[in-house]
């Protein structure tokens, strides 16, 4: 009887034909459509070159995120009144033109230390053309800004019973040539617009933008009248006038407002009453942070008020006596001869309002007769013998107590003497330009 022979290769080959189908099906579970090859695959797919490219969120990559917010903190600066009488102006000449910094490069590791930096500018500038003077018509060399700019400073109050000295065009020049060489200003303006607008300064602290609105009035303007046709151009002290700018500000970002005031009597030591009830008004209306006091040419106390932000008191340096002058005891009372500076710290927290903390004075002596050179008093009570200086120990140390005893009548805080300057603590701000 003849053999099937299919029967004997058929079992065979169904086992082999279902061994494979297996392996197919266990390959394709363990990579699905579209994951990929195996890892012992050594060929790739070429994309289609119309294809879409793939949303880098479909697979559960997160997108990019901003660094958030930290505690951070940073200082605010201020001096006295830069107030060039005829000699400081003299002293400046040079062979092309003007030059203050020398004057004051004692100081630069103040203004440059401090995060934001404002001095009182007391005097308009002369015009192209125009002889610098000192007293009693002011008009200081049209190098000046760019002085005080490379020595650190950021903004100046420039509303102050100087400003009109030399006239509605001075005026204007002033603050062009502020602009020019970027500074920042509040105080006087050349339009209407300009002078509702405060001056604003951006900050990056902490991973914020922090934003220090800057204002500015004077009591007066020696009896000059302001032009009819600009009465904008200086702004009076006023307090529902500053309140309403300060809220304005707040309304449009600032964090933090800064009130630049002219104001008080010359020679006096303490505030008058007229600084009292304007001040009291302002840390009242709870819009005011800080105020920065100047006129009187002499040092007065710090204190802080009941009030301000959140309740949260609002800081005062009445006066900062001056920092460029021809003023000591030969011709006036000896306090001229040595102002302060300001320090104050701000506290920038990741979340919340951005306030005011604490305040530090530093005495700033003048040198009157050596070149009209301003140094830290501190240095010089620590034995620092600057080329040329001329102030003897007892007069550096009668300085140094006249200085302590105003300070001395300090209230609401603990406000310490700082001897070593500042460090900045993130990048040079911004100064918005105001028009």
């Amino acid at each position: 009887m003849a053999t099937d022979t299919s029967k004997h290769w058929l079992l065979p080959a169904v086992l082999v034909l279902v061994l494979v189908v297996g392996m197919g099906v266990a390959a394709a579970l363990a990579f699905p459509l579209g994951s990929g090859s195996p890892p012992t695959s050594t060929t790739t797919s070429a994309p289609s070159p119309t294809s879409e490219p793939a949303d880098p969120t479909e697979n559960g990559t997160p997108e990019p995120t901003a660094e958030p917010a930290e505690d951070a903190e940073f200082t605010i600066g201020a001096a006295g009144d830069v107030l060039p009488h005829d000699t400081p102006i003299r002293e400046a000449r040079t062979g092309e033109g003007y030059d203050f910094t020398p004057m004051l490069e004692a100081t630069r590791e103040w203004s440059t230390g401090v995060d934001l930096a404002l001095c009182n500018m007391e005097v308009p500038l002369a015009l192209p053309g125009e002889e610098p003077t000192g007293y009693p018509l002011f008009g200081a060399p049209g190098e000046l800004p760019a002085n005080l700019a490379d020595l650190g400073w950021d903004g100046c109050s420039t509303g102050t019973n100087h400003s009109l000295d030399r006239g509605y065009d001075n005026l204007v020049h002033t603050l062009d040539v502020f602009d020019e060489v970027g500074l920042g200003h509040a105080g006087s303006a050349r339009s209407d617009a300009e002078a509702a607008t405060p001056q604003l300064y951006r900050l990056e602290r902490g991973g914020r933008t922090v934003t220090v609105a800057q204002l500015g009035g004077t009591y007066g303007t020696n009896g000059l009248p302001i032009p009819d046709d600009a009465p904008w151009a200086v702004s009076l002290l006023d307090a529902d006038a500053l309140v309403d700018q300060a809220r304005a500000a707040r309304q449009e970002g600032a964090d933090l407002v800064v009130a630049t005031l002219h104001w008080g009597m010359e020679y006096q030591s303490a505030p008058n009453a007229d600084q009292r009830a304007l001040a009291e008004e302002l840390a009242a209306s709870g819009e005011i942070d800080l105020i920065i006091g100047n006129h009187p040419h002499v040092p007065q106390p710090y204190e802080l008020l009941d009030g301000g932000p959140d309740g949260s008191g609002m800081w005062v340096a009445w006066s900062l006596g001056n920092f460029i002058s021809n003023q000591d005891d030969a011709c006036c009372v000896p306090q001229t001869a040595t102002g302060l500076f300001m320090t104050a710290t701000v506290q920038v927290p990741a979340e919340g309002p951005v306030r005011v903390s604490g305040m530090e004075w530093t005495a700033m002596t003048v040198d009157r007769v050596g070149g009209q050179h301003v140094y830290p008093l501190a240095d010089l009570l620590d034995g620092a013998q600057p080329e040329g200086m001329t102030l003897s120990d007892s007069v550096l140390a009668s300085r140094a107590e006249g200085v302590r005893e105003v300070m001395a009548e300090s209230t609401g805080a603990d406000f310490s003497q700082r001897t070593r300057p500042p460090e900045m603590t993130g990048p040079e701000p911004e100064v918005v330009p105001r028009s």
